[in-house]
Order: C-alpha cells, then structure tokens, then sequence
C-alpha cells in the first residue's frame, strides 16, 4: 500500500498506511512560503491505536535475536541511501535547511545512526561475587551477579523540527535495537521526512506494529502519544516548557524519560585563544540551522582584553553570511521555519534594544521576495540579568557580555536556567580543562564547536534529563536487570 493517498500523506500504525481520522493540514516551505504537501491529522484514537500495536509487536520483536534486529537496522541505512536526494530535496523543502546541510547533516547523518546501531553491543555485565555472612535467609554463601539491560517497552518518540531525520534516526534506531518498538510522533513543521523514513523501515522488512508514525499540528496527536496506557516511556526532544508538560505526564504513570530540552551555550573566550577559531566556531550560531539548535554557543563570554576585537571580528563575520535561498549556491543561512518562529525571534532582537543591548550586526530584516528570514545578529553591551541573556531565543542571535577573570567566567556561564553545551576557548590547555570540569553542564567543547557521536549527549538543570548517543541511547532505552545465584 502507497504511503501517500490522492489526498495527502497517511498514517503508518500497525504496518498499514492508515487514512488520518481528522484529515490533513498544509506543511509550507519556509523559504518559498509555497506548500510542500499535505500532512495526516491522528485523532486520540488513532495515536492509541498505534501503541496498542506496538505493544502487541513488543514481545515477538523483544525475543528477536539482536543479530536479526542488526540486519534490519542496516538494510533501513541502506534504502535512506538509496532515496538520498529525493530524501533530502524534501527535507530541505520542509524546514529551509541549506542543501548540505540537507543532504549531510540531515539525511546522511539519519543513515549513519541507522548503521550505527547495526552492529550488536553487550548486554550483560558480570558482577563480582560477594561473599554473604549467615543469616535469616539462609546460610553463608558466595553470591554471583549479573547485570542484564533489557528493552524499557513501547517507547513514544517525539521528534524536533530543526532535524527532521537525524533527531528522529537517534530515538528510533537505538529504541529498536535494544529491542524495543516505537510511536514516532514527528515535529508538526516538517513531518513528511518522518514518513519517508517509515518507508525505508518498510521497505527493510520491519514487522508490523515495531515502527508507527502518528502526527498531527495540534496538541492532540502528542498529548495522545504520552498519556496512553500502552506506552512505557517518552523520548522527548523540544523545548523545556513542553518537556516540563511530558515530564508531569509521565510522572504519574511512572514512565521513563529521556528529555532532550532548551539550551543557552555559553561560549568562554580567554584573551589568549585563537580568536579566529573563537570567530568560525561562535559564528555557527549565525549559520547551522539558522541557530535553530539547542548546542548553539549563543552566550559568548570575553575576558576583556579582548572583547571589542572579538565582537569586531564577529560583527564582520555575520556581515560577511549570505543570507538566501537555501538550494543557492553559496547561501549559508537559510529561513528559520515558519512566519511565527521569525516573529519570535525579531521580537528577542527589539526586547534587547529595549533592555538597552546595542545592535551591532543585523538586527534588519533581510529584503528578500519570499521566505520566513532573520539576519545574523549580534548584541553587545550586554548584562546577566537581560531577557536576551537568559532565554532560549533558538534564532541566528549572539548576546556578548565581559568577563574580567576566570571565576567571573564561570560564575556568568552557570548563572542560566540552562546547562546543555558550553565552549571554552583558551591557549592555556590546562586552564580550558579546568574550567571545563567546573561548569555545570552536559558537555563542554574546548576549542571547538565539535561533536564525537560517541560522546554522552544531555543537559544540566533545565536541559533535560538523561544521556543519548552512541552507546550511551542504548542504556537510555534499557532498563537493568540484576540476576543472583549461589556461587
């Protein structure tokens, strides 16, 4: 059965392409405000319907040996591959993605999460023996132990619009692996992506029920998602209001969580670092996904013997983006998602002004014929205690503050309701790592804006809970069982 009816794109529950109970909605491109295609409407019904179905596929897929989930897990990377421009025209069509960042950070990052939680890990960790003293319960023994991780159940992925394939491949591959079956509830904006992927899991011969794909643009399709009785666990990316709304859910159903939420990187440049390293690596935020990303070093933080040479350096560099059509040559920032986001995002630049911020590159909006645009934009004469310092903005915006001495800098990196990613960057190695152990965040970057896709990926305070990527998502979707006996 086609996924895509004459009317619009359907559901997937239970291995079957299923007509949407509310009918469809519109999903626009961004960069040319001109519709992409027709998205399905679940009803509550249906999205409980598709955790019924994984909770009947759960026990057969459960007992599948992790060799055979493996297989499948590969033969998915290999039809992403195969649909690879097609995959990734859509993907950028629906959420305004540059095309390589379309192609490699999107799609091709999707297959290789795929393959990556294609190769069978340990399950079981031996324990050593404990020698137990006689008592109540029997007489003195060594006791052996081991510890077994073993599937959580039916997980509900709820994915993020800034990543339509990579986000949902980093939930869905390493849930699957480790023997579990999923409700993919996919971002509102850019869904399609989604279904395309549900396809290519078809296509290698997932069992029915193991991958459902619900969506909806209303509240219902996700609220449906985390409240049904059939769903053991959430894997949530978004921002910390709605994850703070999941986490209240799940709380009184004891599910399990894995929060992925908002994020104000705090980017600490010492006046002996390689400032043009600083310059490219601060400058990500004007450029990746349009600074629609949670690790973005977006609070930048400069000992002042060289703050005005670093804002300079960075006014030019965002003047120096061409800001445009995503599938032109050369355009380096492309539309943040929708007409709203944009709204949003102006509004945290005029705030700024208004807090008494100075605008000291972009702050206009770009003059182009279509398209939802922001430009590259840096605020300076900056204060702790600033909307624009404190909140998420999840835009191409960059507030600068000074710092006179190490200690300011730490003090202002942790003065936020966040704690995700933070950057240091110092010629003084030692010094950079030892800031870096001393700031209350789940990962810091020393030089670099730079990822290791092996690396524990997770947040402090407001920035979610738990840890993800590469062998970490496999603890993540697991619970550990302890197995005794007598020695």
């Amino acid at each position: 059965m086609t996924a895509r009816g004459s009317t619009g794109q359907r559901l997937f529950i239970g291995g079957e392409w299923v007509t949407p109970d509310h009918g469809f909605y519109e999903v626009t491109d961004p960069a040319t405000e001109k519709a992409v295609g027709l998205a399905p409407e679940a009803s509550r019904a249906q999205v409980h319907a598709a955790a019924a179905a994984a909770r009947e596929a759960f026990g057969p897929w459960s007992r599948t040996p992790a060799e055979e989930r493996a297989a499948l897990l590969a033969r998915a990377a290999d039809a992403i591959r195969r649909n690879f421009v097609a995959y990734a025209d859509l993907a950028q069509a629906e959420s305004g993605a540059t095309t390589g960042t379309a192609r490699g950070m999107q799609v091709g990052v999707g297959a290789a999460r795929f393959r990556r939680y294609a190769r069978p890990e340990p399950v079981e960790s031996p324990l050593p023996p404990q020698v137990n003293e006689a008592g109540p319960f029997g007489p003195a023994a060594v006791m052996g132990a081991l510890a077994v991780r073993r599937p959580v159940g039916v997980v509900t992925c709820i994915t993020s619009y800034n990543n339509p394939w990579a986000n949902p491949a980093g939930k869905i591959a390493p849930a699957l692996a480790m023997g579990n079956t999923v409700v993919v509830k996919p971002a509102p904006q850019d869904p399609l992506s989604v279904y395309r992927m549900a396809e290519a899991l078809e296509a290698a011969g997932c069992p029915p029920g193991v991958v459902n794909v619900v969506g909806g643009s209303t509240a219902e399709s996700g609220e449906a998602a985390v409240d049904s009785p059939d769903v053991d666990m959430v894997s949530f990316t978004g921002s910390t209001a709605v994850g703070q709304r999941i986490a209240e859910v799940c709380g009184r159903g004891m599910k399990r969580q894995l929060m992925e939420l908002g994020g104000k990187g705090a980017a600490i440049v010492f006046d002996d670092a390689d400032l043009a390293s600083a310059v490219s690596g601060i400058g990500t935020t004007f450029s990746f996904y349009s600074g629609q990303i949670c690790t973005a070093p977006t609070r930048v933080l400069v000992q002042r013997g060289v703050h005005d040479l670093l804002v300079r350096q960075l006014a030019d560099y965002a003047g120096h983006l061409k800001v445009g059509d995503p599938r032109e040559r050369g355009t380096v920032v492309g539309p943040v998602i929708s007409a709203a986001h944009r709204d949003r995002v102006e509004s945290y630049v005029e705030l700024g002004r208004k807090e008494g911020a100075r605008v000291v590159a972009g702050g206009e909006r770009p003059s182009l014929p279509s398209g939802f645009y922001v430009a590259p934009t840096l605020l300076t004469d900056c204060t702790p205690e600033m909307r624009v310092v404190r909140e998420e903005i999840f835009g191409p915006v960059v507030v600068v503050l000074p710092f006179d001495d190490e200690e300011e800098a730490i003090a202002l990196a942790d003065d936020s309701d966040y704690g995700l990613i933070d950057y240091v960057w110092s010629g003084d190695v030692a010094r950079a790592f030892r800031v870096a152990g001393r700031l209350r965040a789940g990962g810091v970057g020393v030089n670099t804006v730079g990822r290791n896709m092996e690396a524990p990926f997770g947040g402090f305070k407001k920035s979610g809970v738990g840890r993800d990527v590469g062998s970490y998502a496999l603890h993540a979707y697991s619970e550990t069982q302890a197995i005794v006996w007598p020695g």
